[in-house]
Protein backbone atom coordinates (compact mmCIF):
# COMPACT_ATOMS: atom_id res chain seq x y z
CA UNK A 1 0.00 0.00 0.00
CA UNK A 2 1.39 3.45 -0.97
CA UNK A 3 1.83 6.61 0.98
CA UNK A 4 0.62 9.38 -1.13
CA UNK A 5 0.84 12.82 1.28
CA UNK A 6 2.61 16.07 0.93
CA UNK A 7 5.32 14.70 2.14
CA UNK A 8 6.67 12.16 0.36
CA UNK A 9 5.00 14.54 -2.86
CA UNK A 10 7.85 17.11 -1.99
CA UNK A 11 10.15 14.77 -0.89
CA UNK A 12 10.00 12.56 -3.93
CA UNK A 13 9.82 9.20 -1.85
CA UNK A 14 8.22 6.19 -1.54
CA UNK A 15 7.89 6.65 2.25
CA UNK A 16 8.21 9.28 4.38
CA UNK A 17 10.73 8.48 6.62
CA UNK A 18 13.62 10.59 7.13
CA UNK A 19 16.94 9.67 8.61
CA UNK A 20 18.39 12.50 10.96
CA UNK A 21 21.15 14.41 10.65
CA UNK A 22 23.37 13.13 13.94
CA UNK A 23 26.88 14.86 13.19
CA UNK A 24 29.35 12.81 11.76
CA UNK A 25 27.41 9.65 11.76
CA UNK A 26 25.02 10.83 8.54
CA UNK A 27 26.98 10.78 6.07
CA UNK A 28 27.05 8.76 2.82
CA UNK A 29 26.73 4.82 3.82
CA UNK A 30 23.87 5.80 6.13
CA UNK A 31 22.44 8.38 4.08
CA UNK A 32 22.52 6.36 1.06
CA UNK A 33 20.92 3.04 2.37
CA UNK A 34 17.86 5.31 3.49
CA UNK A 35 17.49 6.75 0.19
CA UNK A 36 17.68 3.48 -1.48
CA UNK A 37 15.21 1.97 0.67
CA UNK A 38 12.69 4.29 0.00
CA UNK A 39 13.32 6.75 3.06
CA UNK A 40 14.84 9.75 2.24
CA UNK A 41 18.66 9.89 3.76
CA UNK A 42 20.23 13.54 4.81
CA UNK A 43 23.77 14.54 4.96
CA UNK A 44 24.79 16.12 8.41
CA UNK A 45 27.14 20.05 8.37
CA UNK A 46 26.61 19.56 12.49
CA UNK A 47 30.33 18.35 12.66
CA UNK A 48 31.68 21.34 11.13
CA UNK A 49 33.98 19.49 9.04
CA UNK A 50 32.75 20.91 5.24
CA UNK A 51 35.21 19.93 3.23
CA UNK A 52 34.53 16.25 4.19
CA UNK A 53 30.75 16.81 4.13
CA UNK A 54 30.75 18.64 0.77
CA UNK A 55 32.66 15.63 -0.95
CA UNK A 56 30.15 12.70 0.82
CA UNK A 57 27.34 14.67 -0.72
CA UNK A 58 29.09 14.62 -4.00
CA UNK A 59 29.62 10.49 -3.05
CA UNK A 60 25.53 10.64 -3.02
CA UNK A 61 25.30 10.67 -6.35
CA UNK A 62 27.59 7.15 -6.85
CA UNK A 63 25.56 5.50 -4.20
CA UNK A 64 22.23 6.07 -5.29
CA UNK A 65 20.10 7.77 -7.74
CA UNK A 66 17.23 8.70 -5.38
CA UNK A 67 16.62 11.64 -3.74
CA UNK A 68 18.85 12.47 -0.55
CA UNK A 69 19.11 15.79 1.22
CA UNK A 70 21.24 18.02 3.44
CA UNK A 71 20.71 19.58 6.67
CA UNK A 72 22.36 22.84 7.22
CA UNK A 73 22.99 23.19 11.05
CA UNK A 74 23.02 26.86 11.54
CA UNK A 75 25.15 27.16 14.83
CA UNK A 76 28.00 24.80 13.99
CA UNK A 77 28.64 25.55 10.26
CA UNK A 78 31.22 28.80 9.60
CA UNK A 79 31.09 29.05 5.92
CA UNK A 80 28.00 30.59 4.71
CA UNK A 81 28.79 29.40 0.98
CA UNK A 82 27.38 25.68 2.28
CA UNK A 83 23.91 26.81 0.79
CA UNK A 84 25.13 27.64 -2.10
CA UNK A 85 27.66 24.06 -2.79
CA UNK A 86 24.03 22.53 -2.04
CA UNK A 87 22.38 24.48 -4.41
CA UNK A 88 25.18 24.32 -6.91
CA UNK A 89 25.03 20.10 -6.31
CA UNK A 90 21.41 19.36 -6.91
CA UNK A 91 20.18 18.67 -3.95
CA UNK A 92 16.51 19.55 -3.59
CA UNK A 93 15.47 19.08 0.14
CA UNK A 94 17.64 21.22 2.83
CA UNK A 95 16.63 21.01 6.39
CA UNK A 96 17.69 23.81 8.35
CA UNK A 97 18.27 24.12 11.64
CA UNK A 98 20.01 25.40 15.00
CA UNK A 99 19.44 28.81 13.86
CA UNK A 100 17.31 31.40 12.24
CA UNK A 101 14.87 29.96 9.39
CA UNK A 102 14.90 33.69 7.75
CA UNK A 103 18.88 32.96 7.61
CA UNK A 104 19.00 30.61 4.50
CA UNK A 105 15.09 29.81 3.59
CA UNK A 106 14.89 32.65 0.80
CA UNK A 107 18.12 31.95 -0.68
CA UNK A 108 17.59 28.04 -1.35
CA UNK A 109 13.77 28.92 -2.01
CA UNK A 110 14.78 30.93 -4.44
CA UNK A 111 16.73 27.97 -6.38
CA UNK A 112 13.79 25.69 -6.34
CA UNK A 113 14.45 23.90 -3.02
CA UNK A 114 12.34 22.49 -0.43
CA UNK A 115 12.81 23.33 2.63
CA UNK A 116 11.99 22.26 5.93
CA UNK A 117 12.92 23.98 9.48
CA UNK A 118 13.30 22.26 12.76
CA UNK A 119 11.41 23.50 15.56
CA UNK A 120 11.40 22.21 19.64
CA UNK A 121 8.27 24.99 20.42
CA UNK A 122 5.30 26.11 18.90
CA UNK A 123 6.83 29.47 18.89
CA UNK A 124 9.73 28.30 16.88
CA UNK A 125 6.76 26.98 14.46
CA UNK A 126 5.32 30.12 13.70
CA UNK A 127 8.42 31.98 13.38
CA UNK A 128 9.32 29.46 10.93
CA UNK A 129 6.53 29.51 8.82
CA UNK A 130 6.33 33.31 9.04
CA UNK A 131 9.73 33.17 7.47
CA UNK A 132 8.21 30.62 4.23
CA UNK A 133 9.67 27.61 5.04
CA UNK A 134 7.67 24.91 3.69
CA UNK A 135 7.48 22.42 6.02
CA UNK A 136 8.55 22.00 9.95
CA UNK A 137 10.51 19.07 11.18
CA UNK A 138 8.99 19.05 14.89
CA UNK A 139 11.17 17.61 17.54
CA UNK A 140 10.05 16.51 20.65
CA UNK A 141 12.06 16.29 23.91
CA UNK A 142 12.52 12.47 23.72
CA UNK A 143 14.97 13.07 20.79
CA UNK A 144 18.97 12.38 20.91
CA UNK A 145 20.94 14.55 20.78
CA UNK A 146 20.76 18.66 20.94
CA UNK A 147 17.71 19.78 22.27
CA UNK A 148 15.75 22.69 23.19
CA UNK A 149 16.45 23.19 27.06
CA UNK A 150 12.70 23.64 28.10
CA UNK A 151 11.72 20.16 26.77
CA UNK A 152 7.96 19.40 25.19
CA UNK A 153 6.86 15.51 24.47
CA UNK A 154 6.20 14.77 21.21
CA UNK A 155 2.55 13.41 22.27
CA UNK A 156 1.54 17.72 23.50
CA UNK A 157 3.87 19.40 20.75
CA UNK A 158 2.59 17.77 17.97
CA UNK A 159 -1.05 18.01 18.28
CA UNK A 160 0.01 21.49 19.04
CA UNK A 161 1.95 22.79 16.07
CA UNK A 162 -0.61 20.86 13.85
CA UNK A 163 -3.23 23.58 15.36
CA UNK A 164 -2.00 26.22 14.75
CA UNK A 165 -0.27 26.02 11.20
CA UNK A 166 -0.97 24.27 7.62
CA UNK A 167 2.47 22.94 6.24
CA UNK A 168 3.30 19.80 6.84
CA UNK A 169 5.13 18.31 9.80
CA UNK A 170 7.67 15.53 10.02
CA UNK A 171 8.02 14.49 13.57
CA UNK A 172 11.10 13.74 15.69
CA UNK A 173 11.53 12.62 18.87
CA UNK A 174 10.35 9.48 19.93
CA UNK A 175 9.98 7.68 16.65
CA UNK A 176 11.47 4.10 16.09
CA UNK A 177 8.48 1.40 14.40
CA UNK A 178 5.24 1.46 13.02
CA UNK A 179 3.49 2.02 16.27
CA UNK A 180 4.80 5.42 16.91
CA UNK A 181 4.90 6.41 13.48
CA UNK A 182 0.84 5.28 12.87
CA UNK A 183 0.51 7.51 16.93
CA UNK A 184 2.29 10.87 14.85
CA UNK A 185 0.17 10.51 11.94
CA UNK A 186 -2.67 10.46 14.10
CA UNK A 187 -1.31 13.38 15.73
CA UNK A 188 -0.82 15.60 12.59
CA UNK A 189 2.21 14.72 11.01
CA UNK A 190 2.80 13.53 7.45
CA UNK A 191 6.19 11.70 7.92
CA UNK A 192 9.01 10.82 10.52
CA UNK A 193 12.29 11.32 11.30
CA UNK A 194 14.31 8.82 12.99
CA UNK A 195 17.63 9.14 14.61
CA UNK A 196 19.00 6.94 17.07
CA UNK A 197 16.60 3.40 15.27
CA UNK A 198 19.56 4.73 12.43
CA UNK A 199 22.48 4.91 15.06
CA UNK A 200 21.79 1.31 15.41
CA UNK A 201 21.30 0.58 11.94
CA UNK A 202 23.85 -2.43 10.19
CA UNK A 203 25.21 0.97 8.04
CA UNK A 204 25.22 3.03 10.45
CA UNK A 205 29.58 4.04 10.80
CA UNK A 206 29.30 3.98 14.57
CA UNK A 207 31.76 1.76 16.51
CA UNK A 208 29.79 -1.94 17.58
CA UNK A 209 30.28 -0.47 21.51
CA UNK A 210 27.93 2.22 20.96
CA UNK A 211 25.37 0.19 19.13
CA UNK A 212 25.83 -2.42 22.24
CA UNK A 213 25.04 0.31 24.63
CA UNK A 214 21.70 1.77 22.50
CA UNK A 215 20.38 -2.29 22.49
CA UNK A 216 21.14 -2.23 26.22
CA UNK A 217 19.79 0.56 27.22
CA UNK A 218 16.24 0.41 29.57
CA UNK A 219 13.61 2.91 28.70
CA UNK A 220 15.21 4.60 31.60
CA UNK A 221 18.85 4.73 30.10
CA UNK A 222 19.56 8.15 28.66
CA UNK A 223 20.12 11.41 30.78
CA UNK A 224 18.73 15.18 29.97
CA UNK A 225 21.82 17.36 30.46
CA UNK A 226 22.76 21.28 30.81
CA UNK A 227 19.06 22.26 30.89
CA UNK A 228 20.14 25.26 31.89
CA UNK A 229 22.51 26.19 29.46
CA UNK A 230 21.93 26.15 25.72
CA UNK A 231 22.02 23.78 23.97
CA UNK A 232 20.81 21.08 26.17
CA UNK A 233 21.38 17.29 25.91
CA UNK A 234 19.96 14.07 24.91
CA UNK A 235 22.33 10.89 25.55
CA UNK A 236 22.87 7.46 26.65
CA UNK A 237 23.43 7.08 30.68
CA UNK A 238 27.31 6.63 31.27
CA UNK A 239 29.41 7.27 33.73
CA UNK A 240 30.78 10.15 32.18
CA UNK A 241 26.87 11.66 31.87
CA UNK A 242 25.72 10.36 34.91
CA UNK A 243 28.79 12.44 36.34
CA UNK A 244 27.68 15.59 33.89
CA UNK A 245 23.95 15.28 35.00
CA UNK A 246 24.68 15.67 38.69
CA UNK A 247 26.22 19.05 38.08
CA UNK A 248 23.08 20.51 36.72
CA UNK A 249 23.74 24.21 36.89
CA UNK A 250 27.36 23.84 35.23
CA UNK A 251 27.64 24.34 31.43
CA UNK A 252 29.11 21.21 30.69
CA UNK A 253 29.97 21.92 26.54
CA UNK A 254 33.23 22.39 27.39
CA UNK A 255 33.35 18.62 28.77
CA UNK A 256 31.95 17.28 25.68
CA UNK A 257 34.48 14.88 25.17
CA UNK A 258 36.33 13.72 22.49
CA UNK A 259 33.97 12.58 19.37
CA UNK A 260 35.88 10.43 17.53
CA UNK A 261 37.18 8.19 20.34
CA UNK A 262 33.52 7.59 20.93
CA UNK A 263 31.90 7.59 17.55
CA UNK A 264 34.25 5.53 15.73
CA UNK A 265 36.96 4.38 18.28
CA UNK A 266 34.63 3.05 21.27
CA UNK A 267 35.01 4.20 23.88
CA UNK A 268 31.76 5.08 25.46
CA UNK A 269 33.62 7.09 28.22
CA UNK A 270 35.24 9.83 25.49
CA UNK A 271 32.37 11.64 25.24
CA UNK A 272 28.74 11.95 25.67
CA UNK A 273 26.87 9.15 23.69
CA UNK A 274 24.06 11.56 22.12
CA UNK A 275 20.70 8.80 22.01
CA UNK A 276 16.89 9.31 22.30
CA UNK A 277 14.39 7.60 24.94
CA UNK A 278 13.87 4.81 22.14
CA UNK A 279 17.10 3.62 22.75
CA UNK A 280 15.16 1.64 25.74
CA UNK A 281 12.93 -0.03 22.90
CA UNK A 282 15.50 -1.42 20.60
CA UNK A 283 16.76 -4.74 20.87
CA UNK A 284 19.18 -5.14 17.71
CA UNK A 285 21.06 -4.24 15.17
CA UNK A 286 19.12 -4.30 11.61
CA UNK A 287 19.99 -3.48 8.21
CA UNK A 288 18.46 0.28 7.38
CA UNK A 289 16.16 -1.45 4.59
CA UNK A 290 14.49 -3.89 7.34
CA UNK A 291 13.99 -1.31 9.42
CA UNK A 292 12.04 1.24 6.91
CA UNK A 293 10.34 -1.73 5.67
CA UNK A 294 9.10 -2.98 8.83
CA UNK A 295 8.08 0.05 10.12
CA UNK A 296 5.94 0.47 6.49
CA UNK A 297 4.47 -2.93 7.11
CA UNK A 298 3.28 -2.24 10.55
CA UNK A 299 2.24 1.65 10.33
CA UNK A 300 -0.53 0.09 7.77
CA UNK A 301 -1.42 -2.47 9.76
CA UNK A 302 -2.21 -0.89 12.66
CA UNK A 303 -4.28 1.20 10.73
CA UNK A 304 -6.04 -1.36 9.27
CA UNK A 305 -6.49 -2.48 12.84
CA UNK A 306 -7.73 0.59 13.91
CA UNK A 307 -10.42 0.67 10.85
CA UNK A 308 -11.74 -2.80 11.19
CA UNK A 309 -12.14 -2.49 15.14
CA UNK A 310 -13.69 1.06 15.44
CA UNK A 311 -14.97 1.76 11.92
Amino acid sequence: MPYQNRVTQMLGVEIPIVQAPMGWIARSALASAVSNAGGLGIIETSSGELDAVKEEIKMMRTLTDKPFGVNIAQAFVRDPSIAQFVIDQGVQFVTTSAGSPTRYTEQLKSAGLTVFHVVPTLSAALKAVAAGVDGLIVEGGEGGGFKNPTEVASMVLLPLVRSKVDVPIIAAGGMVDGATMAAAFALGAEGVQMGTRMVSALESPVHQNWKDAIIDAPETGTVFLNKFHSPALRALRTDRTARLEAQAEDNIMPEFGDAQALYFGGDMEAAIPLSGQVAGRIDAVRPVAEIINETRDEFFKILDTLHHQYL
